[in-house]
């Protein structure tokens, strides 16, 4: 194993930010924007870009809706996002040495 998963390493994910995207959302399974930038610490800025290079991905899907009157943007991770994250965390322990 060890440097040969360096390519299984999914570039889209393994960014600081959107890897915690993946993180929070794998557990919680549907966040948010406002809790995601809070428990982030990101700028919106900063997460709307992150959010849109998963959601290209077919990582995350977004919701854009209203609620008394005020805009919700939820963001849930997809079947295809879950399995591109335990892709990725598998790669990364067979990179650092463990079984995966």
């Amino acid at each position: 194993m060890g440097l040969a998963d360096l390519g299984r390493i999914d570039e889209v994910i393994h960014g600081r930010m959107r890897l915690g995207i993946m993180v929070y959302l794998a557990d919680v399974e549907t966040a948010d924007f406002t809790e995601l930038k809070t428990v982030l610490e990101a700028t919106q800025g900063n997460l709307s870009v992150h959010l849109k290079k998963l959601e290209e991905a077919g990582y995350v899907a977004i919701d854009k809706s209203f609620v008394n009157n005020k805009p919700l943007t939820r963001v849930s991770i997809t079947e295809p996002g879950r399995n591109a994250f335990k892709s990725y965390l598998m790669a990364l322990g067979n990179l650092i040495g463990g079984k995966g």
